[in-house]
């Protein structure tokens, strides 16, 4: 099975990626250049936002592709609140939800090209520019909550993002996405065990991970960015989309699905970022303020997933959709190939790690 992404150009670079059988061939991989270039204009032409060394105001804009009373917005309006009282609005955080600065892949491509400053999406959405980000999201890792916070709080994912500095993404904490669900439509029908996933169209974000474990349970995976999904979903363009709990009810995707199957595929860690060229300008004394709003807002965050997630169950069936609770036994024996598929798009020490965890 070969799935094509489409060329990207960054700074002048051209990135051309594709994925065969879950791996990824990429031409120039490390773009570290850009920090380099984007940290000499900091310093030579004050091109950020300020530059909290000179003790001159910073206005630090966050783009999200989700609407405003989703977790990771929620979240990050603890953090300016934090930000901004601490420094006594020295620092300013404008939030943009609703895709107004673009999708996931925009929004990532904007704090690596420093257009963005700060945002928080889905690790796998980060593999673009470094595979190994995206390793937390392999199929039925984790047994719950804890098991995940305590994977992603823990030395592998340091080393699974430590590339991430060459393309200017500074991670400042790990929001959570919770564990994704699959929904179908009304006329494709309830998915109640894996044999019901076979030849069904479903929208998956541009995460080769995600999009290899529905190719492996039988599905149609296809690419499309968030913003459009509930328009596609209504029109018949696809039969299914996959998302945690908390983006199914907090977005109104059960508007347009009928049937909900708790599949708790893959887990959804969420990198909350900021551009690596805005962190060095900072001095140390501001880069400790952020470090700990981040850390309040990652606690916010992971609070009202888990929250959400069992709350947000009844909801959903109380909004009208069918709730299964398919044996996830069978799931997890189709996607038992999945670290093979991936043997060689990830560090191998570091796969091994994730594979004992």
């Amino acid at each position: 099975m070969l799935i094509l992404f489409p060329d990207y150009s960054i700074n002048g670079k051209s990135i051309s990626g594709k994925i065969l059988g879950g791996t990824i061939l990429m031409r120039n991989k490390r773009i570290g250049i850009i920090a380099v270039l984007a940290g000499i204009c900091v310093m030579l032409a004050g091109c950020t936002n300020g530059g909290g060394n000179s003790g001159k105001s910073i206005v630090l804009k966050a783009g999200f592709s989700t609407n405003s009373s989703d977790p990771r917005v929620v979240s990050t309006e603890l953090f300016k609140q934090e930000v901004e009282a601490a420094t006594e609005g020295r620092i300013t955080i404008e939030i943009y939800p609703d895709s107004q600065l673009g999708a996931d892949s925009d929004l990532i491509k904007g704090v690596v090209n420093s257009e963005v400053d700060i945002t928080a999406s889905s690790a796998g959405n980060f593999a673009m520019y470094d595979t190994n980000v995206g390793i937390s999201a392999m199929p039925f890792l984790f047994d719950g909550f804890d098991d995940a916070w305590e994977f992603v709080d823990g030395d592998v994912e340091v080393q699974a993002e430590q590339n991430l500095a060459d393309y200017n993404i500074k991670v400042l904490g790990h929001y959570d996405n919770g564990f994704r669900c699959v929904t179908t439509s009304e006329s494709f029908g309830p998915i109640n065990s894996v044999n019901d996933m076979n030849g069904l169209i479903i929208r998956t974000p541009e995460n080769q991970i995600v999009m290899e474990t529905m190719l492996l349970l039988g599905a149609q995976p296809k690419v499309l960015p968030f913003n459009e999904l509930k328009d596609a979903l209504a029109n018949g363009s696809f039969d299914a989309q996959e998302n945690p709990i908390p983006v199914i009810y907090n977005n109104n995707l059960y508007e347009v699905q009928k049937n909900l199957a708790i599949t708790n595929h893959s887990y959804d860690v969420m990198l909350f970022v900021i551009r690596q060229d805005v962190w060095d300008s900072l001095s140390k004394e501001d880069q400790k303020i952020l470090e700990d709003a981040a850390k309040k807002a990652q606690e916010k965050d992971r609070e009202l997933i888990r929250s959400q997630t069992e709350e947000y169950i009844d909801k959903l069936e109380e909004a009208g959709m069918n709730i299964t609770f398919p044996n996830l036994n069978e799931f997890k024996e189709a996607t038992s190939s999945a670290f093979d598929i991936f043997k060689n798009s990830y560090d191998a020490e570091l796969l091994e790690k994730v594979r004992s965890k």
